[in-house]
Protein backbone atom coordinates (compact mmCIF):
# COMPACT_ATOMS: atom_id res chain seq x y z
CA UNK A 1 0.00 0.00 0.00
CA UNK A 2 1.45 3.38 -0.81
CA UNK A 3 0.57 7.02 0.99
CA UNK A 4 -2.96 7.32 -1.44
CA UNK A 5 -3.99 4.17 -0.02
CA UNK A 6 -3.55 5.09 3.52
CA UNK A 7 -4.88 8.60 2.47
CA UNK A 8 -8.22 6.69 1.07
CA UNK A 9 -8.69 4.59 3.61
CA UNK A 10 -8.55 7.40 6.54
CA UNK A 11 -11.10 9.40 4.81
CA UNK A 12 -13.41 6.37 4.14
CA UNK A 13 -13.18 5.32 7.64
CA UNK A 14 -13.36 9.10 8.77
CA UNK A 15 -16.71 9.19 6.38
CA UNK A 16 -18.39 5.95 8.08
CA UNK A 17 -17.27 6.80 11.14
CA UNK A 18 -19.40 10.39 10.67
CA UNK A 19 -22.48 8.73 8.78
CA UNK A 20 -22.61 6.23 11.92
CA UNK A 21 -22.37 9.05 14.48
CA UNK A 22 -24.75 11.70 12.79
CA UNK A 23 -27.33 8.28 12.18
CA UNK A 24 -27.17 7.49 15.98
CA UNK A 25 -27.74 11.85 17.19
CA UNK A 26 -30.75 11.30 14.08
CA UNK A 27 -32.26 8.22 16.01
CA UNK A 28 -31.85 9.50 19.51
CA UNK A 29 -33.22 13.11 18.59
CA UNK A 30 -36.36 11.65 16.56
CA UNK A 31 -36.90 9.25 20.14
CA UNK A 32 -36.70 11.69 22.59
CA UNK A 33 -39.49 14.01 21.06
CA UNK A 34 -41.42 11.45 19.46
CA UNK A 35 -44.49 11.94 22.02
CA UNK A 36 -44.54 15.56 21.32
CA UNK A 37 -46.20 17.05 18.87
CA UNK A 38 -44.06 20.71 18.34
CA UNK A 39 -46.06 23.47 19.45
CA UNK A 40 -46.70 24.92 16.01
CA UNK A 41 -48.31 21.81 14.70
CA UNK A 42 -49.91 20.65 17.58
CA UNK A 43 -53.46 22.25 15.97
CA UNK A 44 -52.74 20.31 12.66
CA UNK A 45 -51.10 17.08 13.06
CA UNK A 46 -52.63 14.51 15.91
CA UNK A 47 -49.78 12.73 18.77
CA UNK A 48 -50.39 9.50 16.19
CA UNK A 49 -49.47 11.03 12.64
CA UNK A 50 -46.45 12.60 14.74
CA UNK A 51 -45.58 9.16 16.01
CA UNK A 52 -45.81 7.16 12.63
CA UNK A 53 -43.29 10.34 11.11
CA UNK A 54 -41.02 9.19 14.17
CA UNK A 55 -40.95 5.79 13.79
CA UNK A 56 -40.88 5.74 9.61
CA UNK A 57 -37.87 8.30 10.21
CA UNK A 58 -36.18 6.10 12.55
CA UNK A 59 -36.77 2.89 10.41
CA UNK A 60 -34.94 4.17 7.07
CA UNK A 61 -32.12 5.95 8.99
CA UNK A 62 -31.56 2.43 11.08
CA UNK A 63 -31.26 0.69 7.68
CA UNK A 64 -29.01 3.68 6.43
CA UNK A 65 -26.13 2.68 8.10
CA UNK A 66 -26.77 -0.75 7.13
CA UNK A 67 -26.73 0.26 3.70
CA UNK A 68 -23.86 2.30 4.32
CA UNK A 69 -21.48 0.16 5.81
CA UNK A 70 -22.39 -2.39 2.93
CA UNK A 71 -21.68 -0.31 0.17
CA UNK A 72 -18.35 1.05 2.51
CA UNK A 73 -17.41 -3.04 2.20
CA UNK A 74 -18.22 -3.30 -1.69
CA UNK A 75 -16.06 0.12 -2.41
CA UNK A 76 -13.24 -1.83 -0.78
CA UNK A 77 -13.44 -5.25 -2.37
CA UNK A 78 -13.90 -3.40 -5.60
CA UNK A 79 -10.79 -1.02 -5.05
CA UNK A 80 -8.23 -2.81 -2.50
CA UNK A 81 -9.68 -6.42 -2.71
CA UNK A 82 -9.18 -6.24 -6.46
CA UNK A 83 -12.36 -6.85 -7.63
CA UNK A 84 -11.71 -4.12 -10.30
CA UNK A 85 -8.42 -5.64 -11.28
CA UNK A 86 -9.89 -9.21 -11.60
CA UNK A 87 -13.03 -8.24 -14.21
CA UNK A 88 -9.96 -5.73 -16.15
CA UNK A 89 -7.60 -8.95 -16.23
CA UNK A 90 -10.67 -11.25 -17.38
CA UNK A 91 -12.03 -8.61 -20.18
CA UNK A 92 -8.55 -8.46 -21.32
CA UNK A 93 -7.64 -12.04 -21.77
CA UNK A 94 -10.38 -12.42 -24.39
CA UNK A 95 -8.27 -10.66 -26.69
CA UNK A 96 -10.36 -7.60 -27.97
CA UNK A 97 -9.27 -3.79 -28.42
CA UNK A 98 -8.09 -1.57 -25.97
CA UNK A 99 -11.26 0.71 -26.51
CA UNK A 100 -13.82 -2.12 -26.54
CA UNK A 101 -12.56 -3.96 -23.18
CA UNK A 102 -12.74 -0.51 -21.60
CA UNK A 103 -16.51 -0.13 -22.72
CA UNK A 104 -17.02 -3.85 -21.18
CA UNK A 105 -15.53 -2.84 -18.37
CA UNK A 106 -17.21 -0.23 -17.79
CA UNK A 107 -20.76 -1.43 -18.34
CA UNK A 108 -19.94 -4.65 -16.69
CA UNK A 109 -18.97 -3.31 -13.76
CA UNK A 110 -21.92 -0.89 -13.27
CA UNK A 111 -24.05 -3.74 -13.76
CA UNK A 112 -22.56 -5.97 -11.18
CA UNK A 113 -23.10 -3.21 -8.73
CA UNK A 114 -26.79 -2.52 -9.73
CA UNK A 115 -27.11 -6.05 -9.00
CA UNK A 116 -25.30 -5.97 -5.70
CA UNK A 117 -27.56 -3.07 -4.89
CA UNK A 118 -30.63 -4.62 -5.54
CA UNK A 119 -31.49 -6.56 -2.31
CA UNK A 120 -31.02 -2.63 -0.24
CA UNK A 121 -34.33 -1.48 -3.15
CA UNK A 122 -35.98 -4.70 -2.56
CA UNK A 123 -35.80 -4.47 1.18
CA UNK A 124 -36.59 0.08 1.17
CA UNK A 125 -39.96 -1.04 -1.24
CA UNK A 126 -41.25 -4.36 0.41
CA UNK A 127 -40.06 -4.07 3.81
CA UNK A 128 -39.78 -1.03 5.28
CA UNK A 129 -42.52 1.28 2.46
CA UNK A 130 -44.84 -2.04 3.27
CA UNK A 131 -44.65 -1.40 6.82
CA UNK A 132 -45.81 2.25 6.69
CA UNK A 133 -48.57 1.66 4.64
CA UNK A 134 -46.72 3.95 1.48
CA UNK A 135 -45.67 1.26 -1.04
CA UNK A 136 -48.28 0.25 -3.65
CA UNK A 137 -45.45 -1.22 -5.88
CA UNK A 138 -46.17 -5.16 -6.66
CA UNK A 139 -43.38 -7.29 -7.49
CA UNK A 140 -44.12 -7.29 -11.04
CA UNK A 141 -44.50 -3.50 -11.70
CA UNK A 142 -40.61 -3.59 -9.54
CA UNK A 143 -39.25 -5.84 -12.06
CA UNK A 144 -40.63 -4.42 -15.15
CA UNK A 145 -39.22 -1.23 -13.75
CA UNK A 146 -35.55 -2.44 -13.21
CA UNK A 147 -35.59 -4.12 -16.93
CA UNK A 148 -36.94 -1.21 -18.26
CA UNK A 149 -33.85 0.64 -16.11
CA UNK A 150 -31.44 -1.44 -17.62
CA UNK A 151 -32.54 -1.25 -21.42
CA UNK A 152 -32.31 2.51 -20.94
CA UNK A 153 -28.64 1.69 -19.48
CA UNK A 154 -27.55 0.13 -22.40
CA UNK A 155 -29.25 2.22 -25.16
CA UNK A 156 -27.62 5.72 -23.42
CA UNK A 157 -24.37 4.05 -21.22
CA UNK A 158 -23.05 2.17 -24.12
CA UNK A 159 -22.69 5.23 -26.69
CA UNK A 160 -21.33 7.64 -23.52
CA UNK A 161 -19.24 5.13 -22.61
CA UNK A 162 -17.70 4.70 -26.19
CA UNK A 163 -17.59 7.93 -27.23
CA UNK A 164 -16.11 9.25 -23.64
CA UNK A 165 -13.29 5.86 -24.03
CA UNK A 166 -12.55 7.10 -27.34
CA UNK A 167 -12.06 10.99 -26.22
CA UNK A 168 -9.25 10.02 -23.52
CA UNK A 169 -7.62 7.50 -25.97
CA UNK A 170 -7.59 9.83 -29.09
CA UNK A 171 -8.11 14.01 -28.40
CA UNK A 172 -4.47 14.55 -26.59
CA UNK A 173 -3.72 16.10 -23.24
CA UNK A 174 -6.98 18.04 -23.53
CA UNK A 175 -9.08 15.42 -23.58
CA UNK A 176 -10.93 15.58 -20.29
CA UNK A 177 -11.88 19.25 -21.66
CA UNK A 178 -13.65 17.89 -25.09
CA UNK A 179 -14.82 14.66 -22.51
CA UNK A 180 -16.48 17.87 -20.51
CA UNK A 181 -18.20 18.73 -23.87
CA UNK A 182 -19.63 15.67 -24.50
CA UNK A 183 -21.25 15.19 -20.33
CA UNK A 184 -22.60 18.56 -20.72
CA UNK A 185 -24.19 17.89 -23.95
CA UNK A 186 -25.43 14.53 -22.93
CA UNK A 187 -26.83 15.88 -19.56
CA UNK A 188 -28.81 18.55 -21.75
CA UNK A 189 -30.13 16.44 -24.45
CA UNK A 190 -31.40 14.25 -20.88
CA UNK A 191 -32.66 17.18 -19.48
CA UNK A 192 -34.58 17.94 -22.46
CA UNK A 193 -35.67 14.31 -23.13
CA UNK A 194 -36.56 13.43 -20.47
CA UNK A 195 -40.37 14.54 -20.12
CA UNK A 196 -41.57 13.39 -23.22
CA UNK A 197 -39.19 10.19 -24.16
CA UNK A 198 -38.06 9.11 -20.63
CA UNK A 199 -40.20 9.59 -18.60
CA UNK A 200 -43.49 8.04 -20.01
CA UNK A 201 -41.67 4.84 -20.51
CA UNK A 202 -42.34 4.11 -16.84
CA UNK A 203 -45.15 6.24 -15.67
CA UNK A 204 -48.66 7.62 -17.49
CA UNK A 205 -48.98 11.33 -17.35
CA UNK A 206 -52.54 12.47 -18.46
CA UNK A 207 -53.22 16.64 -18.94
CA UNK A 208 -54.72 18.20 -15.74
CA UNK A 209 -58.52 17.99 -16.35
CA UNK A 210 -60.17 21.28 -17.15
CA UNK A 211 -61.73 23.25 -13.98
CA UNK A 212 -61.41 25.44 -11.01
CA UNK A 213 -57.66 24.03 -10.20
CA UNK A 214 -56.69 23.90 -14.06
CA UNK A 215 -58.14 28.17 -14.54
CA UNK A 216 -56.17 29.10 -10.85
CA UNK A 217 -53.05 27.66 -12.42
CA UNK A 218 -53.10 28.94 -15.40
CA UNK A 219 -54.12 32.03 -13.70
CA UNK A 220 -50.50 31.95 -12.09
CA UNK A 221 -48.59 31.19 -14.72
CA UNK A 222 -49.93 34.07 -16.65
CA UNK A 223 -49.24 36.65 -14.45
CA UNK A 224 -45.87 35.02 -13.49
CA UNK A 225 -44.86 35.11 -16.79
CA UNK A 226 -44.24 31.48 -17.38
CA UNK A 227 -44.49 29.60 -20.51
CA UNK A 228 -45.16 25.25 -20.38
CA UNK A 229 -46.13 22.83 -22.76
CA UNK A 230 -49.01 21.77 -20.59
CA UNK A 231 -49.73 20.26 -17.05
CA UNK A 232 -49.91 16.90 -16.62
CA UNK A 233 -51.39 14.67 -13.50
CA UNK A 234 -48.96 11.28 -13.21
CA UNK A 235 -49.68 8.17 -11.69
CA UNK A 236 -47.36 8.26 -8.68
CA UNK A 237 -50.10 5.73 -6.80
CA UNK A 238 -49.07 2.93 -8.91
CA UNK A 239 -45.97 2.82 -6.68
CA UNK A 240 -46.26 4.93 -3.87
CA UNK A 241 -48.65 6.57 -1.34
CA UNK A 242 -46.22 9.49 -1.23
CA UNK A 243 -46.89 12.62 -3.16
CA UNK A 244 -45.35 15.28 -4.83
CA UNK A 245 -45.35 17.99 -7.57
CA UNK A 246 -42.69 18.79 -9.79
CA UNK A 247 -41.48 21.27 -13.01
CA UNK A 248 -39.18 18.79 -15.90
CA UNK A 249 -37.33 19.74 -19.14
CA UNK A 250 -36.54 23.05 -20.13
CA UNK A 251 -37.22 25.27 -23.69
CA UNK A 252 -40.33 24.19 -25.49
CA UNK A 253 -40.14 20.85 -23.06
CA UNK A 254 -41.09 22.41 -19.75
CA UNK A 255 -43.81 20.90 -18.47
CA UNK A 256 -45.56 21.02 -15.19
CA UNK A 257 -46.32 17.37 -13.13
CA UNK A 258 -48.73 16.92 -10.62
CA UNK A 259 -48.73 13.41 -8.49
CA UNK A 260 -51.88 12.02 -8.39
CA UNK A 261 -51.77 11.42 -5.24
CA UNK A 262 -50.82 14.98 -4.19
CA UNK A 263 -54.22 15.96 -5.78
CA UNK A 264 -56.19 13.81 -3.11
CA UNK A 265 -54.20 15.81 -0.57
CA UNK A 266 -54.55 19.21 -1.30
CA UNK A 267 -57.43 21.85 -2.13
CA UNK A 268 -57.15 24.43 -5.27
CA UNK A 269 -55.51 26.93 -3.52
CA UNK A 270 -52.53 24.26 -1.49
CA UNK A 271 -52.17 23.55 -5.06
CA UNK A 272 -51.63 26.87 -6.08
CA UNK A 273 -49.35 27.51 -3.64
CA UNK A 274 -47.08 24.49 -4.37
CA UNK A 275 -46.84 25.16 -7.61
CA UNK A 276 -46.12 28.79 -7.06
CA UNK A 277 -43.05 27.86 -4.84
CA UNK A 278 -41.61 25.25 -7.83
CA UNK A 279 -42.00 28.12 -9.66
CA UNK A 280 -40.15 30.03 -7.45
CA UNK A 281 -37.27 27.94 -8.13
CA UNK A 282 -37.32 28.68 -11.87
CA UNK A 283 -37.96 32.67 -11.51
CA UNK A 284 -34.94 33.19 -9.19
CA UNK A 285 -32.78 31.06 -11.50
CA UNK A 286 -32.18 28.19 -9.20
CA UNK A 287 -32.22 25.47 -11.72
CA UNK A 288 -29.86 27.24 -13.87
CA UNK A 289 -27.55 28.19 -11.09
CA UNK A 290 -27.66 24.42 -10.03
CA UNK A 291 -26.59 23.21 -13.61
CA UNK A 292 -24.05 25.42 -13.95
CA UNK A 293 -22.78 24.51 -10.57
CA UNK A 294 -22.70 20.41 -11.46
CA UNK A 295 -21.37 21.67 -14.83
CA UNK A 296 -18.38 23.30 -12.82
CA UNK A 297 -17.67 20.25 -10.50
CA UNK A 298 -17.59 17.88 -13.49
CA UNK A 299 -15.17 20.17 -15.44
CA UNK A 300 -12.72 20.50 -12.57
CA UNK A 301 -13.47 16.51 -11.47
CA UNK A 302 -12.49 16.10 -15.26
CA UNK A 303 -9.22 18.03 -15.41
CA UNK A 304 -8.11 16.11 -12.21
CA UNK A 305 -8.70 13.01 -13.72
CA UNK A 306 -6.19 14.38 -16.50
CA UNK A 307 -3.46 15.06 -13.85
CA UNK A 308 -4.31 11.45 -12.46
CA UNK A 309 -4.49 8.60 -15.61
CA UNK A 310 -0.56 9.68 -15.52
CA UNK A 311 -0.23 9.32 -12.25
CA UNK A 312 0.81 4.99 -11.40
CA UNK A 313 0.48 5.54 -7.62
CA UNK A 314 -3.33 6.60 -8.75
CA UNK A 315 -3.80 3.13 -9.77
CA UNK A 316 -1.51 1.11 -7.61
CA UNK A 317 -2.85 2.56 -4.74
CA UNK A 318 -6.38 1.50 -5.36
CA UNK A 319 -5.78 -2.43 -6.04
CA UNK A 320 -5.24 -1.86 -10.02
CA UNK A 321 -2.06 -3.68 -11.66
CA UNK A 322 -2.09 -2.14 -15.18
CA UNK A 323 -3.06 1.36 -15.77
CA UNK A 324 -5.85 2.68 -18.63
CA UNK A 325 -8.13 4.60 -19.47
CA UNK A 326 -11.13 3.00 -18.22
CA UNK A 327 -10.05 2.24 -15.13
CA UNK A 328 -9.05 5.53 -14.43
CA UNK A 329 -12.71 6.75 -15.23
CA UNK A 330 -13.84 3.72 -13.10
CA UNK A 331 -11.87 4.60 -9.90
CA UNK A 332 -12.39 8.14 -9.94
CA UNK A 333 -16.23 7.05 -10.33
CA UNK A 334 -15.91 4.90 -7.54
CA UNK A 335 -13.88 7.18 -4.83
CA UNK A 336 -15.25 10.86 -5.93
CA UNK A 337 -18.03 10.65 -3.38
CA UNK A 338 -15.64 9.77 -0.72
CA UNK A 339 -13.14 12.43 -1.17
CA UNK A 340 -16.55 15.00 -1.69
CA UNK A 341 -18.25 13.36 1.45
CA UNK A 342 -17.59 16.86 3.47
CA UNK A 343 -18.61 19.11 1.27
CA UNK A 344 -21.94 17.87 1.48
CA UNK A 345 -23.13 20.69 4.03
CA UNK A 346 -22.11 22.96 1.80
CA UNK A 347 -24.25 21.72 -0.52
CA UNK A 348 -26.77 21.02 1.58
CA UNK A 349 -26.73 24.98 3.05
CA UNK A 350 -27.12 25.60 -0.84
CA UNK A 351 -30.00 23.92 -1.45
CA UNK A 352 -32.08 25.26 1.69
CA UNK A 353 -31.23 28.63 0.75
CA UNK A 354 -33.21 27.98 -2.46
CA UNK A 355 -35.90 26.21 -0.79
CA UNK A 356 -36.37 29.60 1.37
CA UNK A 357 -36.14 31.87 -1.66
CA UNK A 358 -38.75 29.79 -3.42
CA UNK A 359 -41.11 30.04 -0.43
CA UNK A 360 -40.82 33.67 -0.17
CA UNK A 361 -41.97 33.62 -3.95
CA UNK A 362 -44.54 31.51 -3.30
CA UNK A 363 -45.86 33.87 -0.36
CA UNK A 364 -45.43 37.05 -2.89
CA UNK A 365 -47.59 35.10 -5.36
CA UNK A 366 -50.01 33.23 -3.35
CA UNK A 367 -51.45 33.13 0.59
CA UNK A 368 -48.38 32.15 2.66
CA UNK A 369 -51.03 30.44 4.55
CA UNK A 370 -52.19 28.03 1.65
CA UNK A 371 -48.46 27.29 1.42
CA UNK A 372 -48.18 26.37 5.04
CA UNK A 373 -51.06 24.52 5.20
CA UNK A 374 -50.56 22.41 1.89
CA UNK A 375 -46.69 21.68 3.20
CA UNK A 376 -48.22 20.74 7.12
CA UNK A 377 -50.37 17.94 4.86
CA UNK A 378 -47.42 17.07 2.97
CA UNK A 379 -45.55 16.58 5.87
CA UNK A 380 -48.38 14.29 7.74
CA UNK A 381 -48.83 12.39 4.07
CA UNK A 382 -45.37 11.36 3.73
CA UNK A 383 -44.36 10.74 7.35
CA UNK A 384 -41.91 13.47 7.27
CA UNK A 385 -40.50 14.05 10.92
CA UNK A 386 -41.22 17.32 12.37
CA UNK A 387 -38.18 16.78 15.08
CA UNK A 388 -34.82 15.91 12.79
CA UNK A 389 -31.90 16.31 14.82
CA UNK A 390 -30.60 20.07 13.85
CA UNK A 391 -26.68 18.69 13.29
CA UNK A 392 -28.06 15.95 11.44
CA UNK A 393 -30.94 18.00 8.91
CA UNK A 394 -27.39 20.55 8.80
CA UNK A 395 -25.28 17.81 7.36
CA UNK A 396 -27.82 16.30 4.62
CA UNK A 397 -30.94 17.59 4.31
CA UNK A 398 -31.50 19.64 1.04
CA UNK A 399 -34.96 21.38 2.63
CA UNK A 400 -35.13 23.30 5.89
CA UNK A 401 -36.84 21.77 9.01
CA UNK A 402 -40.60 21.36 9.34
CA UNK A 403 -40.49 23.89 12.22
CA UNK A 404 -37.94 26.67 10.19
CA UNK A 405 -39.49 26.02 7.15
CA UNK A 406 -43.17 27.17 8.88
CA UNK A 407 -41.64 29.56 10.84
CA UNK A 408 -40.22 31.72 7.66
CA UNK A 409 -43.66 31.65 5.91
CA UNK A 410 -45.51 32.40 8.94
CA UNK A 411 -43.97 35.74 9.43
CA UNK A 412 -44.96 36.79 5.57
CA UNK A 413 -48.94 35.74 6.42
Amino acid sequence: MNTFTYLFLTLLGLSLLTEVWLAARHIRYIAANRNTVPEAFRSKITLADHRKAADYTIAHTRFGRIENAYGTGLLVLWTLGGGLDWLDQMLRAIGWGELATGVVFILSTLVIMGLLELPVSVYQTFVIENRFGFNKTTPRLFLADTIKQALLFGILGAPLALAALWLMQEAGELWWLYVWLLWSGFTMLLVWAYPTLIAPFFNKFKPLKEGTVRERIQALLERTGFRTRGIFVMDGSRRSAHGNAYFTGFGKTKRIVFFDTLLEHLNEREIEAVLAHELGHFKRRHVIKRMLLTFGISLFGLALLGWLVTQSWFYSGLGMSQPSMHAALMLFMLIGPVFTFFLQPLFAWGSRRYEYEADSFAADQTDAAELVSALVKLYRENASTLTPDPLHSVFYDSHPPATLRIAHLTGKT
